[in-house]
């Protein structure tokens, strides 16, 4: 655990941990902010419990006891041949204070400097090239379509 100061007066606490570390309560309070935002919010009907997070680290914010930032970094060979970063959610709420950008941040640090990888691949929506590239990925495919959202993969090489 970390604690920053976030750019405001909040005090943000960072956990990354493994399915098995989760408590129920965390579990619980992750699922239910990526169904209000992925399927609430965007009105996108998606089978989220799709078993990889068995698999993968879970990167998640805390203001005080509440989740309002959530991430999970998947496994080479589990959805890419790379490791990859995905389902990145910021609570409505805390938006537009940077969390998400500070998120990627720390992800992609701890896949290239404690796992010693070298690449991370993800699905992103298109409409986010710009933030993806910003923070050193490139558009590595044609544009397509991953739950009727407009998607592109993007890589990330050390």
């Amino acid at each position: 655990m970390q604690r920053i100061n976030s750019g405001g007066s909040v005090i943000i606490n960072w956990f990354l941990k493994k399915f098995d570390e989760l408590t129920n309560d965390e579990l619980y309070d992750i699922l239910k902010l990526r169904s209000e935002v992925f399927v609430v919010e965007q009105d996108c009907v998606y089978n989220d419990l799709d078993d990889r997070d068995k698999v993968a680290y879970h990167l998640f914010l805390k203001d005080l006891d509440e989740i309002v930032a959530v991430s999970r970094i998947l496994p080479e060979n589990t959805r890419f041949e790379e490791f990859s970063i995905g389902r990145l959610i910021v609570k409505k709420s805390h938006r537009g204070r940077g969390l998400s950008r500070l998120m990627m941040k720390k992800a992609i640090d701890f896949i290239i400097n404690d796992l010693n990888q070298n690449k991370i691949r993800l699905s992103g929506q298109a409409y986010l090239t710009d933030y993806y590239i910003s923070l050193g990925f490139k558009k590595v495919s044609d544009f397509y379509l991953e739950d009727g959202i407009d998607h592109f993969e993007f890589l990330y090489e050390k």
